[in-house]
């Protein structure tokens, strides 16, 4: 008999069925017992009369891993309307060691810092999981909407023999007794294969070794990351990143729906065009002084709340960041040389996104490298591809466990993280 899962048990009332998974609970009852199956689609009902199985039952131990045969059912009180009666069980491994929490209650009440300790159990929590659901749907989404505009997945290395892309916050390793590191960015390799397919993307880990330690900061994170060519200005990437988050939003909704219900929350609209503002205007919008730098996330805060109460927007785009502020291959602002040709994109209230025009001339590269006083040297392997000729181009990196907690409310990053590594945890 094959097995089926839980969601599939309305299709099949007045039939014998085969569910395998987890014990979620069981209860015990004067005349009834219930043990409640939990398998990778959801929970399942099972009803327990025959004194022999109530008495197996009793024995079982919850997240142990069961076979239950039995009849399916009719009963609107159930899950789903449906349960499973007369059944048999058995047992398909040694009954498990229950984890330091309660799975089956509706919110995990541990610590996070104990679920994270305990990850591989705690993930199977509903509302942990239905993170990771998301996570995965808004990947999809992301690859869908690029395939269908002509963009090719690229897999570029993460051990790379330069700490210069973007400072001196990485992590440092030993190759055969060479000096190397872990790739903070595929910043240089994505642009470089715009030199080939014209259109690329990556979905990889980025490694920071920058000793945050804040709810939105993570030492090794997945980066979806963007690369196009031709482009007028910083503008055209800015409406591919619209149409990006769009398809990751809808991808989620669709694949994702029940995720999100579990979590009780709503997918949020993407404006057919995102509201953006100038970097100078976004200072006096958060009151900030006007020789800000930089955007401190209180100020950010601010603008997420005008977004949302000026457009009704989740989403703002801040362009124009000082030059001073940005990557040597950032394209100026031909208007204002000071300004750079990049944004930020906030999502309710949080960067979520850099991106912008990159440089494409060689002579570009070797001037904005000597005004800042760096070394062609280390960027070589670099720097010389443009001197092969490259189209204007730019590009954009989401981080994809802040895009998810920000979706779904979370109040820390490492909630919707599997297996997070950060300043403190290394394992498990």
């Amino acid at each position: 008999m094959q097995r089926i899962l839980s969601t599939q048990l309305p299709a099949h009332v007045g039939a014998t069925v085969r569910l395998a998974g987890w014990v979620h609970r069981c209860r015990l009852l004067k005349s009834v017992a219930f043990l409640i199956l939990r398998d990778a689609a959801g929970l399942a009902q099972v009803v327990v009369a025959a004194p022999a199985v109530r008495e197996q039952i009793e024995t079982l131990t919850e997240e142990t891993v069961v076979e239950v045969v039995g009849t399916v059912a009719a009963n609107p009180a159930a899950p789903a309307g449906v349960e499973v009666v007369e059944p048999t069980v058995r047992p398909l491994g040694p009954p498990a060691v229950p984890p330091p929490f309660d799975l089956y209650r509706p919110v995990l009440a541990a610590t996070l810092p104990t679920q994270l300790d305990h990850a591989p159990t705690a993930l199977r929590h509903p509302s942990r999981s239905a993170a990771l659901r998301i996570s995965a749907a808004a990947v999809s989404g992301f690859r869908a909407t690029l395939d269908g505009q002509g963009f090719v997945e690229v897999h570029t290395p993460k051990v790379v023999a330069s700490s210069t892309e973007s400072g001196a916050n990485v992590f440092a390793l030993d190759w055969f007794g060479r000096p190397a590191y872990l790739a903070q960015s595929p910043q240089f390799y994505k642009q470089l294969m715009v030199g080939v397919f014209e259109r690329v993307y990556e979905v990889g880990p980025v490694f920071r070794a920058e000793p945050h330690d804040t709810a939105r900061h993570l030492a090794q994170y997945t980066s979806l990351d963007v690369e196009l060519g031709f482009v007028a200005d910083h503008r055209d990437v800015m409406a591919v990143l619209r149409d990006t988050l769009a398809g990751m939003v809808a991808t989620v909704g669709d694949r994702a729906g029940g995720a999100l219900a579990t979590l009780g929350v709503t997918a949020p609209a993407v404006p057919d065009e995102i509201p953006a503002v100038h970097f100078t205007e976004a200072l006096k919008i958060a009151g900030a002084p006007a020789d800000e730098p930089d955007l401190a996330p209180g100020h950010e805060r601010a603008l997420g709340e005008w977004a949302l109460r000026e457009y009704g927007s989740d989403f703002l785009f801040v362009t124009g960041y000082p030059m001073a502020k940005r990557p040597f291959y950032t394209h100026p602002d031909p208007a204002r040389p000071a300004y750079s040709n990049g944004f930020d994109l906030l999502f309710r209230g949080v960067e979520l996104v850099t991106g912008g025009q990159r440089l494409h001339r060689h002579a570009d590269y070797l001037a904005a490298l000597a005004a800042r006083g760096e070394p062609v040297e280390p960027y070589a392997g670099y720097v010389d591809a443009f001197r092969h000729g490259m189209p204007p181009h730019g590009g954009f990196a989401i981080g994809l466990e802040r895009f998810v907690a920000r979706l779904v409310g979370a109040a820390n990053v490492r909630e919707v993280t599997a297996f997070p590594r950060d300043l403190h945890r290394l394992t498990p």
